[in-house]
């Protein structure tokens, strides 16, 4: 069990926020911005199909713990991803090929990030360092997360590789990918997954990675645009970081991560309505439910009818509340059926991995501090406009008096953006 931390800060927030500044390819001609919390999104959401595929033959410990560690280093990577930022990856890898060059680089970007991260706690600290330190470690989570990595950044290179003939560097890039993604093929679905449409998985997760293109506030100007893709990334560490302050067990961390990183996915088939004309009338939320819930099974669980990935229906059944329950209900699975409780329940009575909990109740806070966070960014680049002041406004006054379990105020932790 994790040691629990009273709260997570503004800087930490702000610091995985970041990534929606990040700019990719910056020195290609693209035909969108391309930035790193998209990227990370999409291979996250890669390595999760990897994660299932690829560990049904481990008992239920070993599955869970597995589980664990690609989340956590799919976490721990993104965090040095902020840190080193523009450099490219040719002299990123011949820096980490020389193990002097890389523990130098590896030491100041962990003094940069240590100040933010302190809140979590020494047991994920130690886990960062360690894992940062041992680049060459060759475990099933590495190669899952690897393998999610290059997919990911292969797909975008598939938006500019036809744009600039006259770049020299394409060709060579896309025969490196081309020989990166054959290495993961041993790995369950990865196969499927780099045929892209041509395969129901791919499909899937050509349809997720399209997510980048939707921008959230589309009607709102804003500074940085952030799309759905994105913002799915970042509920999730929000969600991950809280559930260790409030000393959820590994399960559901892990369900409360990953159901933070697919929350939005019925927005690819319905775009991102705003939460006024969503609730205007309740009739009306009712009808956009009703047409997300057919659009799913007519457009993204058709592509998994094969058996081998019953499972990934399954949970992503469970993640976006399919089953007669929303996304936002805290939900355990007892006696084989899913039930909604409350969170205090959920915690004091449910909180071991053999019953699957999920906390819809947190999520539901991550996603609104995630949109506080893109005003309050926003308006801090000069976008002032009635929008983005109202839905601070909304955000802070909804939860000036919540807590998270006792554990985290989340009223506390909005009154630090001054």
């Amino acid at each position: 069990m994790y040691e629990i931390s009273p709260s997570v800060r503004k800087g930490l927030l702000q610091l995985i926020f970041s990534g929606s500044f990040m700019k990719r390819w910056n020195d290609k001609l693209r035909p969108v911005e391309l930035v790193e919390v998209d990227k990370q999104a999409h291979k996250m959401f890669v390595a999760y199909v990897l994660y299932l595929l690829n560990s049904r033959n481990l008992n239920e410990d070993e599955r869970v713990a597995l589980g664990e560690e690609v989340i956590l280093g799919g976490i721990y990577e993104y965090l040095y991803r902020l840190v080193i930022t523009d450099i490219k990856p040719p002299i990123f890898y011949r820096i980490r090929s020389n193990p002097e060059h890389y523990r130098q680089l590896t030491n100041w970007v962990l003094d940069q990030l240590q100040p933010r991260l302190q809140p979590l706690g020494n047991r994920f600290w130690e886990g960062l360092c360690a894992y940062l330190e041992d680049p060459k470690n060759d475990g099933l989570a590495r190669r899952i997360l690897e393998g999610a990595h290059i997919f990911a950044s292969s797909w975008e290179f598939g938006l500019i590789k036809g744009m600039d003939p006259g770049d020299d560097e394409l060709k060579a890039i896309e025969v490196n990918f081309d020989r990166l993604l054959k290495k993961h093929f041993d790995l369950k679905g990865m196969r499927e997954i780099a045929a892209g449409s041509a395969s129901g998985l791919g499909g899937l997760v050509d349809l997720c990675g399209r997510l980048r293109f939707q921008k959230r506030w589309s009607q709102t100007p804003r500074i940085p645009e952030t799309s759905v893709l994105g913002h799915m990334f970042i509920v999730a560490c929000y969600a991950y970081f809280f559930s260790l302050s409030v000393g959820a067990c590994s399960k559901r961390r892990q369900n409360n991560f990953f159901a933070g990183l697919i929350h939005d996915l019925p927005e690819l088939l319905t775009r991102d309505i705003i939460s006024p004309v969503k609730q205007s009338v309740q009739r009306i939320k009712d009808l956009i439910r009703e047409y997300e819930q057919r659009e799913l099974e007519e457009r993204v669980f058709v592509l998994l009818q094969d058996e081998e990935y019953l499972e990934l229906t399954e949970r992503l059944r469970y993640f976006l509340g399919t089953n007669g329950h929303s996304e936002f209900d805290n939900t355990i699975i007892l006696n084989n059926r899913i039930q909604t409780i409350d969170q205090l329940h959920l915690h004091r009575e449910y909180n071991q991995n053999r019953f699957d909990p999920k906390d819809g109740q947190l999520l539901k806070a991550c996603d609104n501090l995630a949109a506080f966070i893109e005003a309050y960014t926003a308006t801090r680049n000069g976008i002032i406009n009635e929008q983005l002041q109202q839905a601070q406004w909304k955000i802070r006054n909804r939860y000036q008096h919540v807590s998270l379990l006792g554990s985290v105020h989340i009223g506390a932790l909005l009154a630090d953006f001054d």
